[in-house]
């Protein structure tokens, strides 16, 4: 999906525009959503549904943007104020979706 030249310009180099429902997207979801944990590529696999060489292509690229870390075999979500806010607005979003569908306590 194309953006204007303006917000091209004008948009601010760090934000984090993952689109919902890529690969990144997904792996990004579950690694903020078990942020306490470190995962190896066959699990992120088995947790999200991505083809296991895809998920370390992508893993890769979420690396080299500093949004996922690494050590050894094991990959976590990376310690980024980004990432933080992502988590939390993701948090909020699955709250509501989850008050709508069963209605506040």
């Amino acid at each position: 999906m194309p953006i204007s030249i303006d917000r091209f310009e004008d948009g601010p180099e760090d934000a984090l525009d993952i689109q919902e429902g890529t690969q990144p997207h997904r792996i990004l979801q579950f690694l903020a959503e078990h942020s306490d944990e470190a995962f190896t590529q066959t699990e992120i696999h088995e947790a999200t549904g991505i083809k296991r060489a895809s998920v370390g292509a992508v893993l890769s690229r979420l690396e080299d943007r500093d949004l996922v870390r690494h050590r050894g075999r094991y990959w976590a979500i990376a310690e980024d104020d980004r990432l933080a806010s992502y988590a939390a607005q993701h948090a909020a979003s699955s709250a509501s979706t989850t008050d709508d569908y069963y209605g506040e306590e």
